[in-house]
């Protein structure tokens, strides 16, 4: 916990450091004004008091109420700025971190336990500092405080109130006996629930398609039971405090009032009004006391669950991302466009066999480059390399003549126009998905994004839409065809103007004739830029200057489409698999 609060700013200390000052100042004034009444209950007994005496005690008594209501007002506001400053600070520093994870991090916490971290992991910590400031601080010193103004004015006083806060921490510390254990799991469950709501949106469609609401419904149900459950569990717990706390504020009063008419009763009659005015600034000092327990109590079950929070953030923040930056930002040597696998092995962390063994090849500037092999071969998995989303287990892999571990990041990707496999979506419109994070740096304007449309073969379905480029696309892309989704993400690549493209079957969702042209229009487009391609289809990579064929993780096969057909046995059975032997010998 104490980590999570090192993230508080020298603004946020001095606001801290204001109320303790302010607090200090409300307890003097709430701890002031029995002092008041004990001296009105004296004057009222003492005969002859003109009432000018009383109704003075009576305003001075109105003043420390209301300078302890101004003082709890600003308490509260420099607690909230606190609190809401520090959420601030603390989701950027875990969305920046999780920004700067690998894959391999990713995979470690779960999209969906990520998502509850830096949301209601930081709301509990957030929630505690809110309160905690106020209570925590107020607590400890008007117990200390409230117990001097109390100390030798009656040992039978005393020990009743002994008795009220020993029972009060009797009953809280079997409670937290029981509910602390849960707290962990609770935010574990709703990491699951965030998990499957999460899972449900994102799947609707094969949801539907397969009739399988009610299996989704079960699989949330089940796991929103288990969630209810916990939390009925710890708010049943805890439900006994507001009972036990009303007991005590009841009885403890009670029983001061019980003894004191007993002591009174027994007293001579100079001591009766001493006794009588001791006897109602110790009930409102118990008070006090108890209510000062009850604070810290408060706090004591907010702590547990705040706590864990603390833990889970402070396990992102302090996860080591396995991909470091390099130092190169600038060209070091005049290749460009060039990349090269020196004996290139990798597996997946804690995996025990390689995904790629032993990967060697070169590609000069402005070749063609294809990958292919059956399903689970490790095609995507090499050019992933590229980018570095993993790094390799041996070998290492040189763009422009240097290691890609050598560059920095962002110098590295600006390098490399990326399609993936799986075209992503981004809430916005046409124009802001073409023209995402760095490219929209650049000053291109809609003449130049509508060319970079028409070579993506995309321009012809965008200018149908309502309002064209500046037409709305859901997240996700939920409102375009897979097709559609595809080509604005190759629209995206080329708006880098990038010396290396890297498509991770990447038109798969293509017919054959936009497969055809698109190629076509991205070949004189791309004359001199490196091109990676990641394929099923053999029509898409025939004409490749280089393909290597992928079986099991090592290349099988190197070569252009007719020397593959005679050579590699792998190859050809992919090829006839999807054309006849007539076709092949025409291809």
């Amino acid at each position: 916990m104490i980590k999570v609060l090192k993230n508080l700013g020298k603004k946020e200390l001095f606001f801290a450091f204001l109320c303790l000052v302010f607090i200090f100042s409300q307890v003097w004034l709430e701890l002031k004004i029995p002092d008041y009444m004990s001296k009105i209950t004296v004057l009222v007994k003492t005969p002859g008091t003109a009432m000018g005496d009383v109704l003075k005690e009576g305003l001075f008594m109105t003043l420390c109420a209301l300078g302890s209501l101004a003082t709890s007002i600003l308490v509260g506001y420099f607690a909230s700025f606190i609190a809401a400053k520090f959420g601030f600070v603390m989701r950027k520093k875990v969305f920046d971190k999780v920004e700067n994870f690998g894959m391999e991090e990713i995979k470690m916490f779960s999209t969906s336990s990520l998502i509850t971290r830096t949301t209601n992991d930081v709301f509990q910590v957030q929630m505690l500092i809110a309160i905690g400031l106020q209570a925590f601080i107020k607590a400890p010193i008007m117990a200390v405080w409230a117990i001097t103004k109390i100390a030798g004015k009656g040992s039978s006083w005393t020990i009743a109130t002994v008795v009220a806060v020993v029972f009060l921490l009797l009953v809280v510390g079997i409670l937290m006996k029981l509910v602390i254990p849960k707290f962990k799991k609770l935010q574990k469950l709703t990491d699951g629930l965030n998990r499957v709501t999460r899972e449900n949106l994102t799947g609707i469609r094969v949801i539907r398609a397969f009739n399988a609401e009610e299996y989704q419904t079960d699989k949330f149900e089940s796991v929103n039971d288990d969630l209810t459950k916990t939390q009925m569990f710890i708010q049943r717990s805890m439900s006994v405090m507001g009972p036990v706390m009303t007991l005590i504020l009841s009885a403890l009063p009670l029983a001061i009032y019980l003894i004191g008419a007993f002591l009174i009763n027994e007293a001579n009659m100079m001591d009766k009004i001493t006794l009588f005015s001791n006897m109602v600034v110790f009930s409102s000092y118990a008070i006090q006391v108890v209510m000062s327990f009850v604070m810290l109590i408060v706090i004591f079950i907010i702590y547990p669950r705040a706590s864990v929070s603390a833990n889970r953030i402070n396990e992102v923040l302090d996860c080591e991302t396995k991909i470091v930056d390099g130092n190169v930002s600038k060209d070091k040597t005049k290749e460009k466009g060039t990349i090269e696998f020196k004996n290139v092995s990798f597996r997946y962390p804690d995996a025990e066999e390689y995904i790629l063994e032993n990967i060697s090849f070169k590609v000069k500037k402005g070749d063609t480059v294809a990958f292919i092999g059956s399903t689970g071969s490790g095609k995507s998995t090499l050019v992933n390399l590229i980018p570095r989303f993993y790094d390799v287990s041996k070998g290492e892999i040189l763009v422009d003549g240097v290691n890609v571990k050598e560059y920095k990041q962002e110098f590295l990707h600006n390098k490399i126009g990326y399609i993936p496999q799986k075209a992503v979506m981004f809430s916005g419109t046409v124009k802001e998905n073409v023209l995402y994070g760095d490219n929209g740096k650049k000053d291109i304007n809609d003449k130049e994004l509508i060319e970079v449309l028409k070579i993506a073969q995309g321009y012809e379905f965008v200018s149908k839409m309502e309002e064209g480029i500046n037409s709305h696309v859901a997240q996700g892309g939920t409102n375009i065809s897979g097709g559609q989704k595809q080509r604005l993400s190759i629209a995206r690549a080329i708006a880098r103007h990038p010396e290396i493209y890297i498509f991770d079957d990447s038109f798969s969702a293509l017919d054959y004739k936009t497969d055809f042209i698109l190629r076509q229009e991205l070949k004189k487009y791309m004359k001199d830029a490196t091109t990676l391609i990641v394929a099923q289809r053999i029509g898409t990579i025939k004409d490749a200057d280089k393909i290597l064929v992928l079986d099991n993780g090592k290349v099988v096969g190197e070569g252009t489409h007719k020397e593959l057909l005679k050579n590699c046995e792998v190859y050809k059975e992919i090829a006839l698999s999807q054309l006849s032997k007539e076709e092949l010998e025409n291809a």
